[in-house]
C-alpha cells in the first residue's frame, strides 16, 4: 500500500462527506486506503460513512478519545508507505496525493510534508507553515507582534512570515490539518504523543521528526481548502485553555528546565489574559445590541416623558422620580425580553421580529398597567407613543449600523442573497431544490456554463466570463457543483475572484448539504435540507417558554390537578425538572431503536406517540412520529398534546414499551 489516509471526525458529518468525495477523487491513480476514526459523534456521521463510503475502514469510538489517540488507532493498523493525517473539514485537489507522494519519493530526507491551505473564501491560511514556539516566538504571537509585522523573520517566526507562501521550503512545524509522513520516520520517532488531547500534537511530532534527522517541507504546488474552526470554536475560553496548555506540555517535554519554567509562567499568564479577553469579547458581542436598544428606548421614553405633559397639560415635571428610575426601566426590560423571544437578537434579525417583539411587550405592559393601583398608573399615552416610536427607532438604527458594522449588527433587510450556480443544469436544479428547503432567503440569478461557449439554454454566461457575471449581476454567492467540476477548477476560480465581493460554497454530489465559509474568522457554514425544524432557535425558545408557562400553571393549580394526575409526588418532580431545564413536557418517544438523524432534545414527560397511539405502537410508528415531530414542529402541537395527555403529566418516564 502506497498511502494511508486517516481522518478523525467529531460531529462534522456534512464536511466529512465532502472531504471523502475529494479523497477518493484524488486516490484514482495511487494505491490508497482510507480510515475514518469517529470520536463518538451524535450527528449521524458513522451511518453516513457506512452508507455512502463502504470502502472506508470505519473505527467507531464510544467516547471522545482526542485527536492523538484516535489517529494512533488507525496508524497502528494502516499499511501505507506514507501516512496522511487529514482533517474532515478539508477538500483536496484531484492530483494532491500524486504530487505529494512523488515529492516524498524524490526527497529521501523528507520525514514530513505540509501543503498550501486556503479557507472557504480563498484566503491563504498562515498556519500552512509554522516555526517552533520558543518562549520568544510564543511571546510575539500571544501579544500580537506577529500580526503587526507579518513578514518579519524575528516577530513572525511563528508563521514563518519571511518565507514565500508560493515556494517550497523547509519548515519547523507541519499543520495537523494535512500532515503527510513517511512510515519509516514514524517507526523511528514514534506516533502522536497521547498526552495531548487536542492541539499541540502536530508541533510535538514535527519537532521529533527533525530531532530524528529528517526534514519537514512546506509544499505549495498543491492547494487544499480548510474550513478552519468547524470542529472547535476558536473564540471560546475552552479553546484558549486547551491550546496554551498544549504549549506548556510541549515546553516541559522539549525545552530546558529553566526555559520551560519561564515559558510555563508566560503561558499561564497568557491563558488568563486571553481567557478574560475571550469572556469579555463574547459578553460584549451578545450584550452590546440589546444594551444599545435599551439606551435608545430609554432616551425615547425620557423625551416623551418630558415633552408630553407640557404639550398635553401645560405642566412640566409631571412625573415623580421613581417613574424615571423604576417604571421606565421596567418597560424597557419587558421590551428587550419580548424582542429576544421574537427573534430580534438572532444572527440576522428581521425588522418584523423587532416590531412583533416590541408590540408583544407593549401588550404585557398595558395588561400589567391596568392591574396596578391608581397611584402607580402614570401614563398610558407614553406607553403607546413609546411603543410606536421605538419600533421605528430601533429598526432605523439597526439598519444604519448594519451598513457600518455588519458582523456585529446583523440585520436581515428585504434584500435577498443573489446566487449563481456553476455547473450543469441538472446539478443546478438539485442545488436549487436544497436551497428551497433551507431557511435561506435568496434570488437565483442563473447558471454559469462550464463550457467556453454556452450549451445550456438557461445559462447567464460561461465560466470564462465569471468575473464579469459576478460584477454585472451583483452576485453575492457562487455555488460550485463538485460533481461537474474538479477541485482544481474550484480552487482556481476562488483564487481568481475578489473574495470581498462574492462568497463561495460547494455542493457535493448526491448530498443534502451545500458547504462554504463566509469569513476567515468564522467556522465553515452550510445550507442543508431543513428537516429538523425543531432545532431552529425560535422554536427552541418557544418550546422552552411553553414549558415554563405550563409548569407555573400546573404548580399554581396543583391542589386541584393532583386529583386527576397520579402519582402527585411525580407531578411535582416533573414540574421541578422542567423548571430546571432537565426535561421538556413533550419529547421524542425513546422506546424504539435510536435514530442518529434526530436532533438532540431533552427527555420528554410525554411523547406524541404516547398520547395519540399508546403502548401498542410499533417501532416503525414510533420512528415515523418522531421524525415528523422534528421536521414539522409547531408550538400548537405541544399545546394540543399537553391538553390531550393531561392525565399522563405525572408519568416518571416514557415507558409505553412495544409489546
Amino acid at each position: 500500500m502506497k498511502l494511508s489516509v486517516i481522518i478523525v471526525n467529531y460531529n462534522v458529518k456534512y464536511f466529512l462527506e465532502q472531504c471523502l468525495h475529494s479523497v477518493f477523487a484524488a486516490s484514482k491513480n495511487i494505491e490508497t486506503e482510507v480510515f475514518v476514526v469517529d470520536n463518538n459523534s451524535v450527528d449521524g456521521s458513522c451511518a453516513m460513512v457506512a452508507e455512502k463510503f463502504p470502502q472506508v475502514h470505519l473505527i467507531e469510538n464510544k467516547k471522545n478519545t482526542g485527536f492523538a489517540v484516535a489517529n494512533n488507532q488507525a496508524i497502528r493498523i494502516s499499511t501505507g508507505q506514507y501516512v496522511l493525517l487529514l482533517n474532515p473539514d478539508t477538500i483536496v485537489e484531484e492530483d494532491t496525493f500524486e504530487k505529494v507522494v512523488s515529492f516524498m519519493d524524490s526527497h529521501v530526507d523528507a520525514g514530513g510534508l505540509g501543503v498550501k491551505m486556503i479557507d472557504g473564501k480563498g484566503n491563504y491560511l498562515p498556519e500552512s507553515k509554522r516555526g517552533f514556539p520558543s518562549p520568544m516566538v510564543a511571546f510575539y504571537k500571544m501579544f500580537g507582534l506577529s500580526r503587526l509585522f507579518p513578514h518579519s523573520r524575528k516577530f513572525n517566526q511563528y508563521y514563518m512570515g519571511h518565507l514565500s507562501a508560493d515556494k517550497i521550503a523547509e519548515v519547523d512545524v507541519l499543520a495537523g490539518a494535512f500532515m503527510l509522513m513517511r512510515r519509516e520516520t514514524l517507526d523511528k520517532v514514534g506516533l502522536l504523543d497521547e498526552d495531548y488531547f487536542m492541539y499541540g500534537e502536530d508541533i510535538d511530532l514535527s519537532y521529533r521528526i527533525i530531532k530524528g534527522g529528517y526534514k519537514n517541507y512546506y509544499y505549495p504546488e498543491t492547494t487544499i481548502i480548510h474550513y478552519k474552526g468547524e470542529s472547535t470554536k476558536k473564540g471560546s475560553v475552552n479553546y484558549v485553555r486547551m491550546f496554551y496548555n498544549a504549549m506548556i506540555i510541549f515546553a516541559r517535554k522539549h525545552l530546558s528546565k529553566k526555559n520551560a519554567s519561564v515559558f510555563s509562567l508566560a503561558i499561564n499568564m497568557a491563558i488568563y489574559f486571553r481567557g478574560a479577553l475571550a469572556l469579555v469579547g463574547r459578553f460584549l458581542s451578545k450584550a452590546i445590541v440589546p444594551f444599545v436598544d435599551a439606551l435608545l428606548m430609554y432616551l425615547c421614553l425620557l423625551f416623551l416623558a418630558i415633552r408630553w405633559p407640557v404639550a398635553a397639560f401645560g405642566v412640566a415635571d409631571y412625573f415623580p422620580d421613581n417613574y424615571y428610575t423604576v417604571a421606565l426601566p421596567i418597560y424597557i426590560l419587558v421590551w428587550i425580553v419580548s424582542v429576544f423571544y421574537a427573534g430580534g437578537y438572532e444572527s440576522k434579525a428581521s425588522p418584523m421580529s423587532i416590531v412583533k417583539g416590541i408590540g408583544a411587550g407593549a401588550l404585557v405592559i398595558l395588561v400589567a398597567y391596568a392591574l396596578l393601583p391608581e397611584d402607580l398608573r402614570f401614563s398610558r399615552a407614553i406607553i403607546i407613543f413609546g411603543t410606536i416610536a421605538n419600533m421605528f427607532i430601533v429598526n432605523i438604527y439597526r439598519l444604519m449600523m448594519h451598513c457600518f458594522v455588519p458582523n456585529l449588527f446583523c440585520f436581515n433587510s428585504s434584500k435577498k442573497t443573489n446566487i449563481a450556480v456553476v455547473g450543469s443544469q441538472s446539478e443546478a436544479d438539485r442545488v436549487i431544490g436544497i436551497l428551497n428547503q433551507s431557511s435561506l432567503k435568496y434570488n437565483y440569478v442563473g447558471l454559469v456554463d462550464l463550457q467556453s461557449q454556452m450549451h445550456e439554454r438557461k445559462a447567464i454566461g460561461t465560466i470564462d466570463q465569471i468575473a464579469d457575471i459576478v460584477k454585472v449581476n451583483k452576485i453575492d454567492e457562487l455555488i460550485f457543483c463538485s460533481k461537474d467540476m474538479t477541485t482544481q477548477q474550484i480552487i482556481g476560480l476562488m483564487l481568481s475572484l475578489d473574495s470581498n465581493e462574492v462568497h463561495f460554497k460547494i455542493a457535493p454530489p448526491e448530498s443534502l448539504s451545500i458547504i462554504g465559509s463566509n469569513s476567515i474568522d468564522t467556522a465553515g457554514d452550510l445550507y442543508t435540507v431543513d428537516f429538523n425544524t425543531i432545532i431552529k432557535p425560535q422554536n427552541r425558545r418557544n418550546k422552552r417558554t411553553l414549558d415554563v408557562i405550563v409548569a407555573i400553571l400546573l404548580l399554581v393549580f396543583s391542589p386541584l390537578i393532583i386529583w386527576f394526575t397520579k402519582p402527585a409526588k411525580q407531578l411535582y418532580i416533573n414540574i421541578l425538572n422542567v423548571f430546571l431545564g432537565a426535561k421538556t413536557w413533550v419529547g421524542f418517544d425513546n422506546n424504539c431503536p435510536p435514530n442518529p438523524y434526530l436532533p438532540k432534545l431533552k427527555k420528554g414527560v410525554i411523547s406524541q406517540c404516547m398520547v395519540q397511539i399508546g403502548k401498542n405502537a410499533t417501532n416503525e410508528q414510533r420512528e415515523k412520529i418522531n421524525l415528523l415531530y422534528a421536521k414539522d414542529y409547531q408550538i400548537q402541537t405541544d399545546i394540543y398534546l399537553i391538553f390531550k395527555g393531561f392525565r399522563l403529566l405525572a408519568t416518571s418516564e416514557i415507558i409505553n414499551k412495544t409489546k
